[in-house]
C-alpha cells in the first residue's frame, strides 16, 4: 500500500500540487467542476463522500480517475443484495501445510484499499452496509475478534442512484452521518455534453497522469490541521449547526416547518475541516466566511431530516440550507 508516513508541505506546496491534481483531472472529466473539488475536500480532509447523481455522470470515472492521479490503491465494491460482509472485508480461510496441520490465515477483502468506491451502497442489505461502517469510522476492521488496521490514507467514496428505489435499502441517518460530505452530480450542459460524446467516441481515449501520492496527501491533510480559524467563524458554524433543528429558537421558518431533526455535531465538524481545505485550495492560510459558504451544502444536505410536510412537498435541503446561510447572522 502507499507508504503512510507524512511529510512537511508548505501552502504554496499544498496550492500548487492541488492545482495539478484538478487539471489532470479535467483531462478527462468534462465539467463537474465543483463536484470534482468537493470530492478532493473530502480525501484532503481524511473524509469520506456520497456521491448520488443518475447513471451515466461518470461518478465512477471520477473516483478511477482521482485514485490514478493520486497514486493510490483503489479497490470497487458492487453493492448488490447478495452481497455479504465477508465481501468486503475480508475472511479466514483454511490452508493445509506439508505436514498435515491445518492453519486459519486472513485473506484481506477489497476494503484494505487507499480509495474504495462503494458502487450504488443503497443497494446492499443493512448488514453488509455496516460491515463498511466499522471501516469508515474506526479505519479499521474486525474478522473473528481480531482487528486489522487499515493503512493510511484511507477513503470510502460511495455513489447511489436516486431514481431507482426499489429493492434498495436507504442508509440509516448513523451511516449518513459518517459520510463527510454528500456531493449532487447534476446533468451537463448541452456544451458539455457535447464535449463528453467527442472524447468518449474518438480513438484517443483521454489519461490523466501521475502528479501526487499517498504521503503527499497524509502531508497535505496534517497542514489543514494546522490552519487556524477565528473564534467568531467557530461561532457561527456552530450556530448554523443549532439553527437546523426545528426546536431551536434561532431556526428560520423554513427549518420550523419541514425539518424533523437537524444535524449532528458531525455537520460543524465537516464544515470546519472544509472550509480550511477550501482556502487552502485558493491558497490562503485563513478561513473566511465564504469558504463556510461554500461547504455548508455538501455538510449538511445529508444531516438535515425532513418531516412528513417537508417529503410530501419535495422540499430540497439545500433550500433549506440556502435560507440557513441567509438568516443565521454571520456576527460581524
Amino acid at each position: 500500500m502507499t507508504d503512510a508516513i507524512a511529510t512537511e508541505i508548505s501552502v504554496e506546496e499544498f496550492h500548487a500540487t492541488t492545482s495539478a491534481i484538478l487539471r489532470e483531472v479535467s483531462k478527462v472529466i468534462v465539467g463537474q467542476d465543483m463536484v470534482v473539488r468537493q470530492v478532493l475536500i473530502c480525501i484532503i480532509a481524511g473524509g469520506h463522500a456520497l456521491l448520488e447523481g443518475v447513471p451515466g455522470l461518470g461518478k465512477t470515472m471520477l473516483i478511477r480517475t482521482l485514485a490514478d492521479v493520486l497514486d493510490l490503491k483503489f479497490s470497487r465494491i458492487q453493492f448488490t443484495p447478495d452481497l455479504m460482509p465477508a465481501d468486503i472485508v475480508g475472511t479466514n480461510i483454511m490452508e493445509e501445510a506439508e505436514d498435515g496441520r491445518r492453519t486459519f490465515r486472513f485473506e484481506a477483502g477489497p476494503v484494505f484499499a487507499n480509495l474504495v468506491l462503494a458502487d450504488e451502497i443503497n443497494r446492499a442489505t443493512p448488514k453488509t452496509q455496516s460491515a463498511l461502517l466499522e471501516a469508515m469510522q474506526e479505519k479499521a476492521v474486525t474478522v473473528a475478534n481480531q482487528r486489522y488496521i487499515l493503512t493510511p490514507p484511507f477513503f470510502v467514496l460511495a455513489t447511489q442512484n436516486p431514481l431507482e428505489m426499489e429493492g434498495t435499502y436507504p442508509l440509516p441517518e448513523a451511516q449518513l452521518d459518517r459520510f463527510l460530505f454528500k456531493v449532487d452530480v447534476l446533468f451537463p450542459s448541452p456544451a458539455e455534453l457535447v464535449e463528453i460524446m467527442g472524447r468518449t467516441t474518438g480513438a484517443e481515449v483521454p489519461r490523466a497522469d501521475k502528479v501526487a501520492s499517498g504521503a503527499q496527501i497524509n502531508a497535505m491533510g496534517g497542514l489543514v490541521r494546522q490552519v487556524p480559524i477565528a473564534t467568531h467563524l467557530s461561532e457561527y458554524i456552530a450556530r448554523l449547526v443549532i439553527a437546523t433543528h426545528p426546536d431551536s429558537p434561532t431556526a428560520p421558518e423554513s427549518v420550523r416547518q419541514f425539518v424533523r431533526y437537524g444535524s449532528s455535531p458531525r455537520g460543524g465538524q465537516a464544515m470546519v475541516l472544509g472550509a480550511k481545505v477550501n482556502a487552502l485550495l485558493d491558497g490562503r492560510y485563513n478561513v473566511a466566511y465564504d469558504d463556510v459558504a461554500a461547504v455548508a451544502p455538501a455538510a449538511l444536505r445529508h444531516r438535515i431530516i425532513l418531516n412528513f410536510e417537508g417529503q410530501a412537498e419535495g422540499v430540497p435541503p439545500d433550500a433549506i440550507i440556502e435560507d440557513l446561510l441567509a438568516h443565521v447572522p454571520t456576527g460581524e
